[in-house]
């Protein structure tokens, strides 16, 4: 299998631009009755239990939630940095009423995607949400880093065996810096980065929700496992849930 070609700068900038999810008719939208509350176990939130589960998705909330989100987000994608940005907070809200869970997939669309999402799962999953969130934060910023490089340098550093380009990439961009300012050490970070077991699960899941829910751009957002077409704004999928009985 074919892992994420090594692309020139110039392919990611555009990938910056262009990603979006599907457009369509919203025929998909599920609507439902009012939803009641759960509340959390004692001492507990709900924004704070996180979960994973076989198809490497990372959930906040109430694992029986009778309303599923699930986003499907690239790290480099301008539009899901908006999404994240935008939807932190009142996500929160809406898990922590026991009614919605919220479930966060790695849609890998380029290198410096794949090194972001090694280095999220690299401090366990109850770090997942606040790094993917950090990083959608520092988007602009390691773009910055990466286009300084010049696409002769990057093109060194893609043509390094795979074990090693991933924490090559992350030097350059200033990941492993910026993880061990959130208590990961530069050993770990390096460990992460270099585990092509990983690297293959995650390429795999890019293949198999392609295939799955023909996904064609980011962020591509679900509700109870059905695509929302032409949803990729919080302002309106904050209203599709509501209509799913939130």
């Amino acid at each position: 299998m074919k892992l994420l070609p090594a692309f020139s700068l110039a392919a990611i900038a555009l990938s910056l631009a262009s990603c979006g999810g599907k457009e369509g008719d919203n025929a998909s939208a599920p609507s439902g009755e009012p939803v009641a509350a759960v509340p959390a176990p004692a001492g507990t939130t709900w924004a704070d239990t996180i979960s994973t589960n076989a198809d490497g998705g990372f959930i906040m909330g109430n694992p029986n939630a009778a309303i599923k989100v699930t986003e499907f987000a690239s790290y480099t994608c301008s539009h899901c940095k908006d999404f994240a940005t935008e939807s932190a907070e009142p996500m929160k809200e809406l898990v922590n009423s026991g009614k919605v869970s919220y479930e966060l997939r790695s849609y890998v669309r380029d290198p410096m995607d794949m090194a972001m999402a090694l280095l999220v799962r690299c401090s366990g999953k109850e770090a997942f949400f606040p790094l993917s969130d950090q990083f959608f934060g520092n988007q602009a910023a390691m773009f910055e880093k990466i286009q300084a490089l010049g696409d002769q340098q990057y093109q060194a550093i893609m043509s390094q065996p795979p074990e090693t380009r991933f924490i090559s990439l992350s030097n350059a961009a200033g990941f492993i810096d910026f993880v061990k300012q959130r208590g990961i050490s530069e050993d770990q970070a390096k460990q992460c980065l270099a585990n092509q077991d990983e690297v293959k699960k995650l390429a795999k899941g890019v293949e198999d929700a392609t295939a799955k829910y023909n996904i064609t751009g980011t962020p591509t957002l679900l509700i109870n496992g059905r695509v929302i077409e032409n949803t990729t704004t919080w302002d309106v999928m904050r209203g599709k849930i509501k209509e799913a009985g939130a």
